[in-house]
């Protein structure tokens, strides 16, 4: 039944959070057991039947949420306040990056530095490690690296980093057309640049994954390169991982759209996918700036 204008959509009792609880813990107690060599039931199978319940969990209640609002049980109301948990979804997420980035700055502008003996040189020259050298990238004081003699290279900005940034550059042109495609009933229109930007995100981590193997076997440059590498791959590693969020969701989008679910007024679930390939597309320029080219 259609929700009236004026009144607030209250959710129905749901078993989905217990379910999700249910995976969460699966997942950790899992993989806690497993990356501390634990086997039997409390290792990597609990962990993948977690996940396993996780997906199991998103689908359900994903689904639930859509056929609510496909057959009008929400409102203006609803929407908005749809509208600001995504605002604070996002919000989290700059958090969660505005950490890493943190932590390299920290890294590069105040322990390397003390570490080789600026402003506190008698204690770490004499009682730490004397020949640590104040210089940027650093792996550390023991030289830690897969060649032989400690040395790495790193990744030149003007090369697959550039064009990546074209190409996610691009996508958000891409999914903006898209946007105003939907919102003027231009299905042609719509379908060509959704599928491009799905393709350019699709580009976009391929040619990562070829940064990364030229990282591994040429530049000598890993995770476990002092803490340059660990910074590197850590930053990229995870912003890679959101455009595969996001492709995700715009493979789900493209998906709802061709069941009609969305119309020129009503298509938060579009937007809410923009607002997300935006913001990866954000993060990827001041990583781009601060990972590459400082």
């Amino acid at each position: 039944m259609a929700q009236t204008q004026g009144a607030y959509y209250v959710p129905h009792g749901s078993h989905w959070p217990i379910v999700g609880s249910i995976g969460l813990f699966s997942t950790v107690i899992g993989a806690a057991n497993w990356f501390n060599d634990g086997s039997g039931l409390t290792a990597k199978p609990l962990m993948f039947v977690g996940l396993a319940i996780l997906v199991f969990m998103m689908f359900g209640w994903f689904g639930t949420v859509i056929r609510e609002s496909v057959v009008g049980m929400y409102n203006k109301q609803v929407d908005t306040s749809f509208r600001m948990g995504m605002m604070w979804f996002i919000f989290s997420e700059v958090m969660f990056f505005a950490a890493f980035f943190g932590a390299l700055f920290y890294a590069r502008q105040f322990s390397v530095p003390w570490l080789g003996g600026d402003g506190v040189k008698v204690f770490n020259k004499l009682l730490l490690w004397k020949d640590f050298e104040n210089a940027w990238p650093s792996n550390g004081p023991m030289k830690v690296s897969p060649r032989d003699d400690g040395s790495f290279g790193t990744i030149p900005a003007f090369g697959l980093p550039a064009i990546n940034t074209a190409i996610l550059l691009t996508s958000g042109v891409t999914i903006t057309i898209a946007h105003h495609a939907l919102r003027e009933g231009k299905r042609g229109i719509l379908n060509i640049f959704l599928a491009l930007t799905f393709l350019l995100g699709f580009l976009f981590v391929g040619l990562q994954a070829e940064e990364y193997h030229h990282a591994y076997t040429e530049l000598g440059l890993k995770l476990s390169t002092g803490i340059y590498g660990s910074t590197v791959f850590m930053l990229t590693g995870f912003h890679g991982f959101h455009v595969f969020v996001g492709m995700l969701m715009l493979l789900f989008i493209t998906l709802r759209l061709q069941k009609g679910h969305f119309t020129p007024e009503r298509h938060f679930g579009f937007e809410g996918a923009a607002w997300y390939w935006h913001f990866v597309d954000v993060v990827w320029l001041g990583l781009y700036l601060i990972v590459y080219w400082l």
